[in-house]
């Protein structure tokens, strides 16, 4: 009979701790934390759907190169195929620094500047929103740019 009040007690223990853990499960989930910049946020969400839309259209409708009678009409059109590979680049690279900057949202770093920790102005964010440094600090760096020219 001792044998059978241990294990009760053992299940009673384990229909406790279920209580504990689904107490814990249960918590009231504490809010999101205040996006300091939501303005600029929905502008970066914004622009990358218009890139990734853009893309997709460009990839499902692209068309093939001719074969032209001609070589100028050749080359003129591999040209353009050349410059809007260049342009697919540019947007590629601008998704990575949107992308990095909702990180930084997301992480509450968005706005200090990566060299001096200082925070970047509204404005400068508004006009740049990938910006991760200053504008004392920007200059300075095209200023060490320059002088290694």
């Amino acid at each position: 009979m001792k044998g059978r009040s241990t294990p009760k007690r053992v299940s009673k223990a384990k229909t406790s701790s279920r209580t504990v853990s689904s107490r814990k499960t249960g918590k009231k989930k504490t809010p999101a934390p205040k996006v300091k910049y939501p303005d600029i946020r929905r502008d970066l969400e914004r622009q990358r759907a218009a890139i990734l839309d853009e893309t997709g259209e460009v990839l499902t409708n692209r068309p093939d190169l001719e074969a032209f009678p001609d070589v100028s009409d050749q080359a003129s059109a591999e040209m353009d195929q050349n410059f809007s590979m260049r342009i697919r680049d540019r947007e590629r690279k601008l998704l990575k620094k949107i992308d990095e900057a909702l990180d930084r949202m997301n992480n509450a770093i968005y706005g200090i500047c990566e060299h001096c920790d200082g925070e970047i102005p509204y404005k400068r964010l508004k006009a740049r929103p990938v910006t991760t440094l200053c504008i004392e600090c920007k200059t300075a760096q095209e200023q060490e740019e320059k002088a290694r020219r």
